[in-house]
């Protein structure tokens, strides 16, 4: 085990290492027996039963059953076993995992103030700015505030209106750019992703820091990096990063082990983010300074968030980036591969389009009017949640969730998956059917809320922009194209770690209607 590997290492490298980490492994051991004897005093003052637990092993509990990184899926097999709520043992932790929508709401909503807390990884500490972003920050007055600044400058009601123009355009551009491609290489699929990916970009930028970006030269790296190497080092080496796990993440008793390899790999991902956001800011700063107003989220942070620090505007910047660049083409890109997989359901939505629009192309305006685009995107959402599982919650008071007793130090994980491949919810899960949506017997207030964007006071603020990009762009590319799969693409259905990114690129062939 790795654990065990690196305190051999330290005890060969270091004098008397030998008999502290026996000291260590021994003051484990006392505070994991202290941790449990607690818990079981405050269970006999408390009328509630305890969550139903997952068995495991000694100190390490659950960490061997939980080795693929693919955690949702594994809570989902226990779902099955133990109940929507059960609990497990990670390390020194307890984490209680929410399986259905009821106690996910519960905790989400009506537990909310006794769960409020976001619990980080040590590689999320340093990627975030020990949570520096609405996405990640802990709910309390600095949360409100940013999350206020994002939605009155970019995310609002009011703000998306104004920013209409953006979206058209990369719309528009996407369009294009396919067509170029049939026309320019008619029998050879196109890589849906590399167009749909570096256009989300685009905006991304341009609602940031008012452009799109084609190269700039970045003083700490000594370099002039291109549209590509940014991307790279915003977004892709940032996706990965995030997902690496530091085994001290679950044993913080041990944390004075060193980890250098993954350290110095998360420092140095942490640094070039920073270095590239500071060339992008100061090249921004000088537009500004020479009287050139753009309306985007730089501008507004510099005139109004008087009080942040420039780290801060840098890294609420770049939160801006990494979410418009991901969560959207996980959704968009998913439902052109099912709709692709699927003509007869590619072609009603075809026709519902072509009811409403005729010969127009399809707009904002129209989408609600079209029921079946509806249907298609929220079963994308509920099938493939862009985050299968809601980042950490740390439960800092005694509460109860789903009739049970959950005492303050554990870990709440809600896992959106299991809620959405819930068989006592769904009719055959595993089925990608928009036709769900449109059922009568379906109350579409509470189906229509996959909570694939959150819920509560912490739902995404994203959530307006993300529906409108990906519902405009599946309705256009079905009306000006008929998608199939590329061979052999039906079974890459593969997707990325911890995510619901497709490990592999969407590769489809494309046939323009008349």
């Amino acid at each position: 085990m790795e654990v065990t590997a690196q305190l051999i290492q330290v005890c060969k490298a270091t004098p008397f290492a030998t008999s502290i980490a026996l000291g260590a492994l021994s003051l484990l051991i006392i505070l994991f027996l202290i941790k449990r004897l607690n818990f079981k005093q405050k269970m006999a003052a408390s009328s509630l039963p305890p969550v139903p637990e997952v068995p495991g092993l000694p100190l390490l509990g659950n960490l061997l059953q939980l080795k693929e990184k693919k955690p949702h899926k594994t809570f989902l097999k226990w779902a099955e076993i133990y109940g929507p709520i059960y609990s497990i043992k990670t390390g020194a932790s307890s984490l209680v995992v929410l399986n259905s929508a009821d106690v996910a709401k519960e905790a989400m909503v009506e537990r909310f103030s006794s769960i409020s807390t976001r619990k980080l990884s040590n590689a999320l500490k340093v990627l975030t700015y020990d949570g520096c972003m609405v996405a990640t920050s802990d709910y309390n007055e600095f949360h409100k505030m940013i999350k206020r600044y994002l939605l009155t400058s970019i995310l609002g009601t009011s703000a998306q209106k104004r920013l209409k123009c953006n979206r058209d355009t990369v719309i528009e551009s996407i369009s294009s750019q396919l067509h170029s491609h049939v026309q320019n290489y008619p029998l050879e699929a196109v890589n849906f992703r590399n167009i749909f990916e570096s256009e989300l970009f685009g905006i991304a930028m341009k609602q940031a820091l008012g452009k799109d970006v084609e190269s700039i030269y970045v003083k700490e790296l000594g370099s002039t990096l291109s549209r590509e190497e940014i991307f790279k080092i915003l977004v892709a080496d940032m996706m990965e990063g995030a997902i690496e796990v530091d085994w001290r993440d679950f044993f913080p008793y041990l944390r004075w082990i060193p980890n250098k390899s993954l350290e110095m790999k998360i420092q140095g991902l942490h640094l070039r983010r920073q270095a590239v956001m500071n060339a992008m800011i100061e090249e921004q700063k000088k537009r500004i300074v020479s009287g050139e107003d753009l309306n985007c989220y730089l501008d507004f942070l510099i005139s109004e968030a008087k009080t942040l620090t420039e780290q801060q505007i840098s890294m609420l910047l770049w939160e801006t980036i990494i979410e418009t660049s991901d969560t959207t083409l996980v959704t968009t890109e998913w439902a052109l591969y099912e709709l692709a997989k699927n003509p007869n359901r590619q072609d009603r939505l075809f026709k519902q389009i072509q009811t409403v629009c005729g010969s127009e192309k399809i707009r904002e305006e129209n989408l609600p009017q079209l029921p079946y685009l509806g249907g298609v995107i929220h079963e994308t959402l509920r099938k493939y949640s862009p985050a299968p599982v809601v980042p950490l919650r740390y439960v800092h008071e005694d509460t109860q969730i789903g009739g049970y007793y959950i005492p303050a130090g554990s870990e709440i994980a809600i896992n959106i998956y299991g809620c959405n491949m819930d068989k006592n919810r769904w009719e055959s899960p595993e089925e990608w059917r928009p036709e769900r949506f449109l059922d009568d017997k379906y109350d579409p207030l509470e189906l229509h809320k996959t909570m694939a964007f959150g819920a509560g006071k912490r739902a995404c603020a994203g959530y307006l922009q993300a529906m409108s990009i990906a519902c405009t762009a599946i309705g256009r590319l079905v009306q000006e194209f008929e998608w199939r799969l590329k061979d052999g693409e039906e079974e890459k259905v593969d997707t990325l770690g911890l995510t619901t990114r497709k490990l592999h690129p969407l590769h489809a062939m494309l046939k323009p209607r008349n």
